[in-house]
């Protein structure tokens, strides 16, 4: 059951699948908002700043993938779960959506019931993940003149720029950061980082991995930071400073 009054902005285009997701959420005690582009979604998130946004990949105008680049960019919607709801099936093309910043990814046609299930568990991780695992007063991790900042959820580099973290990457980097110089396995990734859903895909911890890479390496192809034991898992591989 959905705690009352949370907020789920659907961004559709498409009035028959715009009705049929808020009639479920209504039923699950959700606030729902709509909107049928992006542009009009973009204002909406700013107006009513919603718990979670239902984001169509083919939007008129303001693409969906557009609108999740920006959404990720600005500092008040950098930690905004967004569920990317598209009728692209391609592995390739849930890549890319994951790589934009989205959170998790359903394809049309989707049983109302799985949707309302991805939903549950993007709520359950963004709820929980700022206090999964932290050892008690610790308030930020450096490394090499970068820092993690737990309290506000930013990461900013050696030349103080902020540099935006979906849930998904934050919550994995955290982990790498607590565990700086152990070999972690793909399934302690997920469990430690809360990254699972209902259905977890087989790349989900690569193509986090793959993007925190892209954020915080200069060479991705060759990391300095999160480097692959192969057979193993990964491994953060250079000593972390605790800030209390």
């Amino acid at each position: 059951m959905a705690k009352t009054g949370q907020k789920i902005l659907i961004v559709e285009d498409e009035p028959d699948i715009r009705k049929l997701v808020n009639y479920n959420l209504a039923q699950e005690r959700f606030k729902v908002l709509e909107a049928e582009d992006g542009e009009q979604g973009l204002k909406i998130v700013q107006r009513d700043k919603p718990d979670l946004v239902i984001l169509d990949l083919m939007l008129p105008g303001l693409s969906g993938m557009e609108l999740c680049k920006i959404l990720r960019e600005r500092s008040e919607t950098e930690r905004l779960p967004v569920l990317m709801l598209t009728a692209k099936a391609g592995e390739a093309d849930r890549i890319v959506g994951l790589e934009m910043g989205a959170d998790d990814y359903l394809t049309k046609p989707f049983s109302p019931r799985e949707l309302l299930a991805r939903i549950r568990a993007v709520l359950r991780r963004r709820s929980t993940e700022v206090q999964q695992g932290r050892p008690e007063g610790v308030r930020a991790y450096r490394f090499d003149g970068w820092e993690l900042n737990l309290n506000t959820h930013r990461l900013r580099s050696h030349d103080g720029t902020g540099v935006p973290l979906s849930n998904g990457e934050f919550s994995l980097l955290v982990v790498l950061l607590q565990a700086a110089q152990r070999i972690l396995t793909r399934d302690q990734l997920l469990d430690m980082s809360r990254l699972h859903s209902d259905e977890v895909y087989n790349r989900t911890v690569d193509t986090q991995i793959m993007r925190l890479r892209r954020k915080l390496e200069t060479d991705p192809t060759n990391p300095r930071y999160i480097q692959t034991e192969r057979g193993s898992g990964y491994i953060f591989n250079v000593p972390v400073e605790t800030v209390y």
